[in-house]
C-alpha cells in the first residue's frame, strides 16, 4: 500500500515552548527568588576557613561551634558548594593593558613571562574556583493560603499577587539571616545575602556554563525577563 507523505512547512509549526517553562523560578526580586508554587528562598554568601591550616586547639573550636550552629536552628537550610574551573580572562586582559602600557623593555618581558605562566599553572592544575552558599526557603504553606487555592497553582500560576509573597517572605527570612550571621561570626565566616544582580547571574552561569554571562552588576531594576520567550 503506498502512501503520499505531504512536505512539512516549519515556518508553520509555532513554537509554543520555552526553556523557563522548565525551571522552577519565576522571579527574582528585591534580593528574593520566587518559584513558581509560591515559595521563596534567599542565598547568603559566605567566606571559607582553611580548616587544614589551624591548629588543633582552633580545628576542635571550629567544629564545637559549627555543631552549636547546627543544634540551634529552628528552621530548614541548605549548604551549597559550588565548583567550577577558575575564569582569569579578565586578569590576562589587564595584563595585557599593563604589558602594552610598558615602556621599559625588561619589565615588559617580565610581564609577558608571568602572563605566560599564570595561564599555564591554571591549565595544567585545573585550578578550580569555589563559592560556598547558604539557602534559606521560605515555604509556600507559610502564605496561609487554602488547600482550594493551592490546588490551582499550576493552572493560575502564583497563589498570591507578587508584592504580597515578597511582603511575607522578607518578614520570614530576615530574621533567620540575621540569626546566621551571628552564628557565623563565631566560626570566622562572613557572610552576606546576594543581590538581585547576582541571583541572575549565578543562575544563568548554572544553566548556561559555557556562555558569556550578562553584565547585569549596574543594573537596579528589571522590567523584563533577561531570557524572553520568542
Amino acid at each position: 500500500m503506498l502512501t503520499a507523505h505531504m512536505p512539512l512547512d516549519t515556518n508553520k509549526i509555532a513554537l509554543r515552548g520555552s526553556t523557563q517553562d522548565h525551571l522552577e523560578i519565576e522571579d527574582i526580586r528585591d534580593d528574593i527568588i520566587i518559584l513558581k508554587d509560591g515559595s521563596c528562598a534567599l542565598i547568603i554568601q559566605t567566606s571559607a576557613v582553611n580548616f587544614g591550616l589551624l591548629s588543633q586547639a582552633e580545628q576542635e573550636a571550629i567544629i564545637y561551634a559549627y555543631a552549636g550552629l547546627l543544634n540551634s536552628l529552628t528552621f530548614a537550610v541548605q549548604i551549597v558548594i559550588r565548583s567550577k574551573r577558575k575564569d582569569i580572562s579578565s586578569y590576562v586582559a589587564k595584563l595585557d593593558q599593563f604589558e602594552a602600557k610598558q615602556e621599559n623593555p625588561l619589565l615588559k618581558n617580565q610581564i609577558a613571562k608571568y602572563k605566560e605562566f599564570v595561564v599555564k599553572t591554571v591549565k595544567d592544575n585545573n585550578v578550580l574556583d569555589k563559592k560556598f552558599y547558604i539557602i534559606i526557603p521560605f515555604s509556600s504553606m507559610e502564605l496561609g493560603v487554602g488547600s482550594s487555592a493551592k490546588s490551582l497553582v499550576k493552572q493560575r500560576g502564583l497563589p498570591l499577587p507578587k508584592e504580597i509573597i515578597l511582603e511575607k517572605a522578607k518578614v520570614a527570612l530576615s530574621p533567620k539571616a540575621e540569626h546566621l550571621y551571628r552564628l557565623m561570626g563565631s566560626l570566622g565566616l562572613k557572610g552576606r545575602q546576594m543581590t538581585t544582580p547576582e541571583l541572575i547571574e549565578l543562575f544563568f552561569d548554572a544553566y548556561n556554563p559555557n556562555t558569556d554571562r550578562p553584565n547585569v552588576g549596574e543594573i537596579t531594576s528589571y522590567t523584563t525577563p533577561i531570557v524572553t520567550k520568542k
